[in-house]
């Protein structure tokens, strides 16, 4: 049988991640302190490098969502009686089959729309679920989630699944703003699904950024690659070590980068020259964690009542259900 391949929307222009990654560096790098955003990790390496942290024993939340997802997708269908599977950040959709083939042995599964930044990872996820799911109307959108919410099709009601804790990648500010936004899309009744990771003991959270094997001091480090590739940088990248801070006041993870020595990198792209002084910290992530009354009540102030909370068998992980009102 020939498959049709999947419609796919682009939203973003083919320069756009080129003219973002610009921005941001210009941005992160003239302020004080400096910082980088974790969306430019995540290159061809980067992206393997995840991948293989998710492996990792010390990294607990890719396994505790998918025995939650295990367990509970068959509720997730029988509560939303979704038509509609929405996946922001979709990359490359593996937990979210658990939910298609639910909402499809729940008989209401009609269309699936991941939506991610990188349209070649968008165009081989869809291929592959349109190939795995035969009939299912798959419909791609390229895009990003903080801009193009409201380009999102499918035939209502839907359920928006954010996944894999990406939600503490934002600040509160940022996170009130995402909820806002993802409310305004939704029609009274549809639904968000959503993933947080939870606030435990500070060692296991440290262990799961700053792994025995150094995987994720390689992933950190992978964001300066990234400049010198594609901007033209000149960043000695094993001078600069990994770092993993809990953070017990704002309760997350932060991840630095440490110059080892003093040092000038050029930035020929951009026309800039950064000065970094021995010791000094470029800040590449922040990785909130969570307490079900905090969620709670950041999505109620966001016009979402709540559908269900579960957790995985240790409670380090929550997937929790929201409806708009």
């Amino acid at each position: 049988m020939t498959l049709i391949d999947p419609t796919i929307d682009i939203h973003l222009t083919p320069d756009y991640a080129t003219r973002a990654l610009r921005a941001d560096a210009r941005s992160g790098l003239t302020a004080e302190p400096k910082w980088l955003a974790p969306k430019w990790f995540y290159d061809a390496r980067g992206s393997e490098l995840f991948e293989e942290i998710t492996r990792l024993p010390e990294y607990y939340p890719t396994r505790a969502e998918r025995e939650i997802l295990d367990a509970r997708a068959g509720e997730i269908a029988e509560l939303t009686g979704a038509h509609t599977l929405v996946e922001l950040g979709s990359g490359s959709s593996e937990k979210t089959r658990l939910i298609l083939q639910a909402l499809r042995d729940h008989g209401t599964l009609s269309t699936f729309v991941p939506l991610d930044v990188s349209e070649v990872a968008l165009r081989d996820a869809a291929r592959a679920i349109k190939e795995d799911f035969p009939g299912l109307t798959v419909h791609g959108v390229v895009g990003d989630f903080t801009a193009h919410l409201d380009q999102l099709p499918g035939e209502a009601p839907r359920v928006v699944a954010f996944l894999g804790g990406t939600i503490g990648n934002l600040l509160p500010d940022e996170r009130a703003e995402f909820y806002t936004s993802i409310r305004a899309v939704l029609e009274p009744g549809e639904w968000l699904l959503l993933g947080t990771d939870l606030v435990k003991d500070p060692d296991v959270l440290v262990r799961a950024y700053d792994d025995a094997a150094g995987v994720t001091a390689e992933f950190n480090r992978n964001v300066l690659r990234v400049l010198n590739r594609q901007l033209g940088a000149d960043f000695e990248v094993e001078a600069f070590s990994h770092r993993a801070i809990w953070d017990p006041e704002n309760e997350w993870i932060e991840m630095h980068l440490r110059a080892d020595h003093a040092m000038s990198v050029l930035i020929p792209e951009i026309g800039l020259e950064v000065e970094f002084a021995e010791g000094e910290e470029l800040s590449t992530e922040v990785s909130a964690k969570f307490r079900r009354e905090g969620v709670e009540a950041e999505l109620t102030k966001a016009g979402f009542a709540p559908g269900a909370w579960w957790t995985d068998s240790q409670d380090r992980f929550a997937l929790s259900l929201w409806q708009a009102l």
